[in-house]
């Protein structure tokens, strides 16, 4: 069996200490404030998290970028150089067109590198709930499955990783088009907190309202305990755009309501941040295939 590599992108928010752990790589997207280009780094190496979280809240708007095709074909190339397959895993094609770019790269890097393959791989998620397919797919490598056996487990699980969360302002999400809901829901939100999913399809899924922050973490975890099974031998992820504060809140719930492995609480990194602004928390778990399909 040859060795591959997997690879996910700047949407995984994995830090450099789990993708050490589980030797996962990644392939950065970009994204602009005040007119400068920054790598979205997953290690913050040139704006801190909260120079970047404090931008958004003074108002400034940050553009994002996906994968570029020639980043694609260096570290395709260069992996299929040191005869390496690779497994990538890219953000849901519903948020991003990097999985689709990677797919036309990767045919174009094969008709060269005869004996090298890559498979790509729509998350249809974003965030942890990508970075959990990444982690899933490491141990799948690690107990020896090939890349293809890997491959189908993912896309046999994908909707079973659950993704349920909150935002501060809806509006980042809306002007970035990465939220469905029909236009009723927008109509009064004043005090009030969305409860979003990620469908079947991978959207942003407005699914209810709840009356403010704190029944808004309460719908959050009754989620979980809805969908999740198992969920005493899981690690339930929370990620958060620079709210600590709201997120240990809502593990303190978590752990009072659901008996589970451990509660890991990470930033939301600037890709997936720039599109859903400061003060989300969103929460996840493994557990029912998620069926809905958001409709405006």
């Amino acid at each position: 069996m040859r060795n591959y590599v997997i690879l996910g992108d700047s949407t995984c928010d994995l830090n450099k200490d789990l993708r050490k752990k589980y030797g996962i790589e990644y392939v950065q997207m970009k994204y602009v404030l005040d007119g400068r280009e920054y790598a979205a780094s997953l290690d913050w190496e040139e704006l801190s998290v909260h120079e970047f979280y404090n931008a958004m809240r003074e108002g400034k708007r940050i553009t994002t970028t996906q994968v570029p095709a020639e980043t694609f074909l260096k570290a395709f190339s260069d992996y299929a150089k040191a005869g390496k397959d690779v497994l990538y895993i890219g953000c849901s094609s519903a948020l991003s067109g990097s999985v689709n770019t990677a797919m036309v790269v990767a045919k174009e890097v094969m008709d060269i590198y005869k004996d090298t393959k890559i498979i790509c791989v729509d998350a249809l998620n974003s965030s942890f709930g990508q970075g959990i397919q990444l982690m899933m797919a490491s141990k799948r490598r690690a107990e020896g499955k090939t890349i293809e056996e890997t491959e189908q487990f993912l896309l046999k699980h994908r909707n079973c990783v659950n993704q349920c969360g909150t935002v501060a302002d809806l509006s980042y999400l809306r002007r970035a088009g990465r939220v469905t809901a029909s236009s009723a829901f927008f109509g009064n939100l004043i005090g009030i907190k969305p409860i979003l999913i990620s469908d079947a399809k991978g959207q942003n899924f407005a699914i209810k309202k709840a009356k403010g922050a704190r029944n808004a973490k309460i719908e959050i975890v009754n989620y979980l305990k809805e969908v999740g099974t198992k969920l005493e031998n899981q690690t339930i992820y929370i990620s958060h755009a620079d709210d600590e504060a709201s997120a240990a809140e809502l593990a303190v719930l978590i752990k009072q309501e659901i008996s589970c492995k451990g509660v890991f609480l990470d930033y939301i990194g600037p890709i997936v941040g720039a599109s859903v602004g400061p003060g989300t928390i969103i929460a996840y778990c493994t557990g029912k295939e998620e069926t809905r399909v958001g409709e405006e």
